[in-house]
């Protein structure tokens, strides 16, 4: 059967990690936050940032909470 050599290397790396924070997912996220913090890079976020709006539907609530029909055929 063939292998990925740089597939395993990373599978390696990977367990070695996990290893030696003792497979413990809150650490590891701890220390991935930290390198991240430590990096000096700009951390772009991706997640959609909530209007002032929520739409649904076709209506729109306004910020006074009154509903209106949000359709561009009305």
């Amino acid at each position: 059967m063939w292998t990925d050599e740089i597939l395993e290397e990373i599978h390696k790396i990977r367990e070695e990690y996990a290893k030696s924070l003792n497979y413990d997912l809150n650490a590891i996220f701890a220390d991935l936050r930290k390198k991240q913090a430590e990096s000096g890079r700009e951390v772009v976020n991706l997640s959609r940032k909530r209007n002032l709006t929520t739409r649904w539907r076709g209506r729109v609530r306004d910020l006074d909470g009154e509903a209106r029909n949000a359709s561009r055929s009305t």
